[in-house]
């Protein structure tokens, strides 16, 4: 059992508030299975929100409750992060206050500019009560929480980020502040992606995904006949370079090449899973420069992942997991020579690198073993 070394009771590990690819719900299971009292707690869910991801987890509001419920809900939270949690796990970057409210966003109408009073005079006072009540905060940034287009279009030869409202200089600005109030406030800060560290603090730490519960996701023996089968579920398009992957598709179908391809989009998780298992390989993403949670769910099933690796973030790994990558490397120069490289091969080899990718899940992405890392930095933000 995993006790809070000064009280006579398990460790209260709280992860709110942003559900985002299932991270929270997951790593909360793992800490639960080590002994720890480990909760998730949401708001301002998402309609479409996928139910998968929410097994375990309190919704106090969603984004269809109305603004006083929310907000309410909002206090709520607070109040239990003070007075039930040692450690608070403030995902993706969110604080429970709204820090900057829609800062990738214009604000129009006298609603929302209420909303900006409201919000700026909140200001990081959740940030200030939690510290002053000796909660120890980490905040896991992933996807794109951190990511500053000004510094991708600088230090990038590929990236996906464009000067719109999302990655304008305003609001890679803004994304700058919020990082530098969390680096004030936090025990810990996490980067999923290793394009993150680059604009972190220096103590931030890398840690993989932990996402997939491997129990879950059995291996599924690869096909043994018919065209080899590529598949491609983005769920954004510009962020995964899609266009980019259609149009090496088309042009590999016009060489005469025989493989079949399928594009899953808006399509539930469950369906999506059965769909994934007659699948042969996977285009996860072109532009990012990191691999996705599409990606390791697939190498979780035995099967190879394509998806673009930026070299230079490497060296963020631990040395040892940046040898055995075993994802395919590809970027949009490159995604039409790899995929005919792919489809023209032969099943054992296609086997072969799947069950690589597996071992890689279990060695890296298991999330009871990240659990530990994390249960190990919770303790020793306590001790000090």
């Amino acid at each position: 059992m995993i006790r809070h070394p000064r009280k006579n009771r398990p460790l209260r590990i709280l992860h709110c508030h942003k559900m985002v690819g299932g991270n929270s719900t997951y790593m909360a299971r793992a800490e639960r299975a080590a002994g720890a009292d480990s909760r998730v707690v949401a708001l301002n869910v998402l309609p479409f929100y996928d139910d998968t991801f929410l097994a375990d987890v309190t919704v106090l509001s969603r984004m269809s409750d109305s603004i006083l419920k929310r907000e309410w809900q909002r206090l709520r939270l607070l109040w239990m992060a003070c007075t039930w949690a040692d450690v608070v796990h403030l995902s993706f970057g969110y604080s429970i206050f709204p820090l900057e409210w829609k800062f990738l966003a214009p604000r129009r109408g006298l609603a929302s500019r209420l909303y900006a009073i409201y919000s700026k005079l909140l200001g990081i006072w959740d940030l200030r009560i939690l510290k002053a009540l000796g909660k120890k905060m980490f905040v896991p940034y992933q996807g794109d929480a951190a990511l500053q287009g000004d510094y991708c279009r600088k230090h990038f030869d590929v990236y996906f980020t464009t000067e719109d409202d999302a990655f304008s200089l305003a609001n890679d600005a803004a994304r700058r502040r919020k990082i530098a109030v969390f680096d004030r406030y936090a025990a810990g800060i996490y980067s999923l992606n290793p394009d993150l560290m680059h604009v972190l603090p220096p103590r931030a730490k890398f840690i993989p995904y932990g996402h997939v519960e491997l129990s879950d996701w059995k291996l599924v023996p690869m096909r043994t006949e018919g065209p080899i089968r590529i598949g491609h579920a983005p769920s954004n398009r510009a962020a995964k370079g899609t266009h980019h992957i259609l149009a090496a598709v088309e042009k590999l179908k016009a060489e005469g090449l025989n493989f079949e391809f399928v594009l899953i989009e808006n399509v539930l998780r469950g369906d999506a899973r059965k769909l994934y298992e007659t699948l042969d390989l996977v285009v996860d993403q072109v532009l990012a420069g990191w691999y996705g949670g599409l990606a390791t769910e697939f190498m979780a099933m035995g099967r190879p992942a394509i998806a673009y690796i930026r070299e230079g973030d490497l060296k963020f790994l631990p040395p040892e997991m940046a040898r055995e990558l075993p994802v395919i490397s590809a970027g949009p120069g490159e995604i039409t020579h790899v995929l005919r490289q792919w489809i023209t091969t032969d099943r054992e080899t296609l086997r072969e690198k799947g069950l690589e990718c597996r071992r890689f899940m279990e060695k890296y992405h298991d999330p009871n073993r990240i659990a530990q890392i994390w249960l190990a930095d919770y303790l020793g933000s306590l001790q000090n």
